[in-house]
């Protein structure tokens, strides 16, 4: 269905359906607005009916001369609107392609994440960090010293707005076990990874420009894309992510300004970088000038040394890392290591977005970075996360198309006969929450899709077992007749 923007007698805008195949039908009948350009109407037209689902995600729009002919307008006022409406995040021009609507994934996650007690459900949509009795008898223990002591040093303050000494000296301490051997005046303290990254590209990236990452990436930078108005382009992964002759070659294009992704467990295929991969897409960047923006908030669970984009290239490297996956899902407190020369324009957005850093969270954090509370409950985070791992093999097999021992997730191929969706609606059913491909994909050309589970939280190994079996069973059935939308 495309709605029909029509004049009314009055001068008003009304609407009316009409069927259509596809966006190439689609036909906006602009309003009369006294000082409003053609092109702004059409903008808003276009805008208008992605927002209300009339035009549908990666369809492909009528040709500049095909609407202007169709609507008596200029090939140039078509051609100025879908450029507004590409820099706005809306569509996506490709080179002897077309224009496409794009994805508004912000919308589409709610869909699928729980954002709130799922109840009696068995929740595997959403990331977070594994809780037992030992994250809660050390979160008692700390709430108990602060209690009792005097908490004037942190809780008085409100500057210096990148964080208190104290707290940046801690954040010192933690990057460097992660790689990251810096001057504690490079780092921010963040409320947790999603604000780092935010600032982050605020900081170098402006509306128009070209942002690279994985084809499947973490829904935040999509989310990103649409809030900012920059234009996000997928890029082919295997096993240890971006392909680097992928990446040389979206950089030869021009006009690309950073590079975002997840090197270590990447979300969601669990991809992890090894050091030759982090030395030649580092060298790519280099050479082209490109910022790379590394979200490292997975980092801590893996002990294998991995060199940091920000040892690597300092002056145009970003690192991201919080707490709240490899610690405390509730402590979201983050650490973002900066370029020399952007420590002040970071903080500056910071005191903008949230005035200063968070001092309650980034107490917290550093007396469990100092007396080692921290480095344990990652390392029950490690044990937990192995443990899991192993259940989800022994359980699902074959089904397993992306995974890792300490990854918090896993990737699964849709079984033949299958849609995501209806197979998600299926589990649904059972009482399981899971995450199909839709919210992660950051490319036009959609890559294989998949289903996300995530195995932290408070599920016993037992009761993770019980729900892994119902997911097996699930997906060896055919899907059920009635719900056609079920079936591949």
């Amino acid at each position: 269905m495309v709605r029909h923007i029509e004049i009314d007698a009055g001068g008003e805008a009304g609407h009316g359906d009409a069927a259509s195949g596809s966006a190439g039908g689609w036909h906006p009948l602009l309003p009369r607005r006294p000082g409003a350009t053609k092109h702004k109407l059409l903008t808003e037209a276009i805008i208008a009916d992605i927002e209300a689902g009339l035009l549908p995600p990666r369809a492909r729009m009528p040709t500049h001369r095909e609407l202007a002919r169709r609507i008596g307008v200029s090939v140039q006022t078509v051609s100025i609107s879908y450029k507004e409406a590409e820099r706005l995040g809306y569509l996506s021009g490709e080179v002897g392609r077309g224009t496409f609507v794009r994805s508004r994934i912000t919308e589409q996650a709610d869909r699928f994440m729980l954002d709130r007690s799922p109840g009696d459900k068995a929740d595997l949509s959403i990331i977070r960090a594994v809780y037992t009795e030992a994250h809660e008898r050390a979160s008692r223990a700390m709430m108990t010293m602060l209690a009792e002591a005097d908490n004037s040093t942190f809780m008085r303050p409100c500057r210096p707005i990148a964080g208190l000494d104290a707290h940046r000296a801690a954040g010192q301490q933690w990057v460097a076990r992660l790689g990251v051997s810096t001057d504690r005046n490079r780092i921010l303290i963040t409320n947790g990874a999603a604000h780092g990254l935010f600032l982050a590209v605020a900081a170098v990236v402006r509306r128009g420009d070209v942002v690279l990452t994985e084809s499947l990436t973490d829904h935040g930078i999509i989310g990103l894309a649409n809030v900012l108005g920059f234009t996000l382009r997928g890029l082919p992964t295997d096993r240890e992510g971006v392909l680097v002759e992928a990446f040389e070659t979206a950089c030869r294009s021009g006009d690309v300004a950073a590079l975002v992704m997840v090197p270590t467990l990447g979300n969601p295929t669990s991809h992890v970088a090894g050091a030759e991969r982090r030395r030649q897409i580092a060298e790519v960047a280099r050479r082209h000038s490109v910022f790379i923006i590394e979200d490292e908030v997975y980092k801590p669970l893996v002990a294998e040394p991995l060199p940091a984009y920000a040892e690597l290239l300092p002056d145009l490297a970003f690192f991201v890392t919080s707490f709240t996956k490899s610690v405390l899902t509730g402590l979201r407190v983050g650490y973002l290591v900066v370029p020399p020369q952007y420590a002040i324009r970071v903080a500056s957005i910071l005191r903008v977005t949230s005035w200063s850093a968070t001092n309650l969270a980034a107490e917290i954090a550093t007396r469990w970075v100092e007396d080692g509370t921290a480095d344990e409950l990652v390392a029950l985070q490690r044990a937990e996360a192995q443990a899991r791992q192993a259940i989800v093999a022994e359980v699902l097999g074959s089904y397993v198309a992306g995974s890792h021992p300490l990854s918090l997730s896993a990737w699964l191929a849709v079984p033949p006969h299958w849609s995501e969706e209806g197979l998600v609606r299926q589990l649904a059913r059972r009482g399981i929450a899971v995450t199909p491909s839709d919210p992660f994909v950051a490319s036009e050309e959609r890559p294989a899709g998949g289903i996300r589970i995530c195995l932290g939280g408070r599920l016993s190994h037992a009761a993770l077992r019980e729900t892994l079996e119902a997911v097996r069973d699930t997906f060896a059935q055919l899907p059920p007749i009635y719900d056609v939308d079920a079936i591949a």
